[in-house]
């Protein structure tokens, strides 16, 4: 097991050779000597690429959880999520070429671009969970979905802003979270179209439905009720 000394040294070199060298410019074993430790220890913490972009990732996150602001918990649930994203961004912006590196590559890769997406996703998550927003359940999963592909636009968009305010940045992400709002009331619509429907359907085979179903069957020989 690696100290965290050395841990903190791989990620960091990993980070480094990638914005430099992009995600197909370098091998592990190339990492292994620029970082000076032996394959079996990069092996052991890292096995993949991948498992590095998650050990970023997870970092990130724990960095903006523990910058949530609390004097935001009273604020809408659209303005939360704003400035969690917004601090997402600026813990990252240490990162820049890694991050375009990565996003190059994600769009060449289709293969890489799933395997990122899962890690992407449980980011996703955790964000929501930061802004007070329900982040368990299948409705809290297409929200993740759709917080990752809204994101990675405003990073688009980010990568190129020069500008200290980030004003172009904070526009698109107001775009961004003003679609997700308008594509997650239509889901709910239709979610509450949907679920009596599904309720309905599902209840009659519940041992719940089944019971009440086998309640309403006469038993044999006894007559049965009158038809209203």
């Amino acid at each position: 097991m690696a100290t965290q000394k050395t841990r903190r040294k791989i990620l960091d070199t990993f980070l480094e050779l990638l914005g430099e060298h992009g995600w197909s410019g370098f091998e592990m074993a190339e990492l292994a000597g620029a970082a000076d430790v032996k394959l079996s220890v990069l092996r052991a913490e890292f096995p993949d690429k991948t498992a590095c972009v998650r050990a970023f990732l997870s970092e990130v996150d724990q960095k903006v959880l523990d910058r949530v602001d609390p004097d935001m918990a009273d604020e809408p649930a659209r303005d939360r999520l704003f400035d969690v994203l917004m601090t997402r961004l600026d813990i990252m912006s240490a990162y820049k070429p890694a991050i375009r590196a990565i996003g190059v590559a994600a769009r060449r890769d289709p293969a890489l671009a799933l395997r990122l997406n899962r890690e992407l996703s449980t980011s996703a998550r955790w964000m929501l969970t930061a802004a007070g927003i329900p982040a368990s359940g299948l409705r809290a999963g297409m929200m993740a979905q759709g917080l990752v592909v809204a994101f990675s636009r405003v990073i688009d968009v980010w990568l190129e802003d020069e500008d200290p305010g980030l004003a172009r940045t904070m526009a698109a992400l107001d775009r961004q979270l003003d679609e997700g709002e308008s594509w997650m009331g239509r889901i709910d619509k239709v979610e509450r179209m949907v679920s009596p429907l599904f309720r309905r359907a599902f209840g009659a085979r519940s041992p719940k439905g089944a019971r009440a179903q086998e309640s309403d069957t006469p038993e044999a020989g006894e007559p049965a009720a009158p038809a209203a």
